[in-house]
């Protein structure tokens, strides 16, 4: 049965850019990643506000096998951009688990505590396969309180940044 991987794009760039050194993860090995490591065939990858000056960024995402996902906005809110994406990945979890039967289990891309009462529950009915926390040090104290050691990962572990890190020898990318 295949893994869905959830990505919220804001913390996932917010937190590898935090920190000393600051890195930058190259997305299309997370993909590959994502589908080697936990076998993920269909990997959301959540963006906020659509920006037109990121569209050659969403076009590689597309590319490299993520389907981007968009925070839409009310006409009145539009010049704001607002981007919090976190209820639109909690109900897409929810409505897969519901409406995809053949959905195994879970990946999720996120150090954010805002998610907590999900992977709480995913961890309870089994379907959690991996919290991926971008950053050791800026992930919600509620994950590494309460969630069991083998539901959490982070990417700047070493040997994980290392197979994910964008090489700076690497041609510039349509970013």
């Amino acid at each position: 049965m295949p893994n869905y991987a959830y990505i919220d794009g804001q913390n996932l760039k917010h937190n590898t850019s935090f920190g000393q050194p600051a890195w930058e993860i190259d997305l299309r090995k997370l993909r590959l990643y994502l589908q080697r490591k936990y076998q993920v065939i269909v990997a959301y990858y959540f963006v906020g506000a659509f920006l037109p000056e990121n569209a050659k960024l969403y076009k590689s995402l597309a590319r490299y096998g993520y389907q981007v996902i968009f925070r839409k906005h009310g006409k009145n809110t539009l010049s704001k951009k607002k981007g919090n994406v976190d209820t639109d990945i909690v109900f897409s979890i929810m409505h897969d688990l519901i409406e995809n039967p053949s959905l195994a289990q879970v990946v999720l891309v996120s150090g954010d505590g805002d998610y907590w009462r999900v992977v709480d529950y995913l961890i309870q009915k089994q379907r959690l396969a991996k919290l991926l926390a971008p950053n050791r040090h800026h992930t919600s104290s509620l994950y590494n309180r309460y969630i069991p050691d083998r539901y959490i990962s982070y990417l700047d572990d070493p040997m994980v940044k290392r197979r994910l890190q964008l090489q700076k020898s690497q041609f510039p990318r349509d970013r």
